[in-house]
């Protein structure tokens, strides 16, 4: 009798483990999905912001490559591109750089630039500035990321891409320059990196949402 209790014991242990283990599964599964579609609205509301609907008609959130290039982009991991494109034509791109530098630590940001490499918007994506200090880069707190409206490589040209502090043209904020000359910096270096790329980003094939963390380097887009 108590083998054939110790063994029912176990065989109910066993499905409760098993039930268990399924349900875990099940929210982990749709928790998942719903965390992924967030992260696509959010970046879908911040592409948007920088390259307004009315100014392309493809899927920008598919017609995407990433790219890997730590000098320009300010990391070693592959950074997305969105292509903007209007009749089969482009016509702007997004590219996700990092500002390494900031007073904290790394800003990841967004950078929408015309088909002539005049910036269309900037967004900051991330950062960990202190509270105070770093509100200045939330578009929600100030508008100083609306400064880089405009913006080219000639517009300003050389040292013109730097806070007044450092001879440039763009504002610090009161008490805090390291964040925005991070900032500034990013966008400059992001612009650089179009402008030696231009043609290359938009001809590369477009990636698949499942292959967005593939790496192309920069050796592969320089040669095609």
């Amino acid at each position: 009798m108590l083998g054939k209790h110790m063994s029912r014991s176990a065989i109910l242990l066993g499905l409760f483990a098993l039930i268990g283990t399924g349900l875990v599964a099940l929210i982990f599964t749709g928790t998942e999905e719903r965390i992924a579609e967030s992260e696509r609205q959010f970046m879908l509301r911040n592409l948007h912001a920088v390259i307004k609907p009315e100014l392309h008609d493809n899927d920008i959130f598919h017609d995407m490559i990433t790219i890997t290039d730590p000098q320009w982009l300010g990391t070693k991991d592959p950074v997305p591109v969105f292509r903007a494109r209007k009749n089969g034509q482009p016509v702007a791109l997004a590219i996700t750089p990092v500002a390494p530098d900031g007073y904290v630590g790394p800003i990841k940001i967004l950078v929408g630039i015309t088909i002539d490499g005049t910036v269309l918007g900037v967004r900051v994506l991330s950062h960990r500035e202190t509270p105070g200090l770093g509100d200045g880069i939330e578009e929600k707190r100030s508008d100083w990321v609306f400064g880089f409206n405009g913006r080219s490589l000639s517009n300003p040209e050389g040292k013109g891409w730097a806070v007044r502090r450092d001879g440039g043209q763009f504002d610090q904020f009161t008490g805090a320059t390291i964040t925005p000359r991070a900032i500034v910096k990013a966008v400059h270096n992001a612009l650089k990196f179009y402008e030696l790329n231009r043609e290359q980003l938009f001809q590369k094939t477009s990636l698949s949402p499942a292959k967005v963390h593939t790496e192309v380097t920069q050796e592969e887009v320089n040669h095609e």
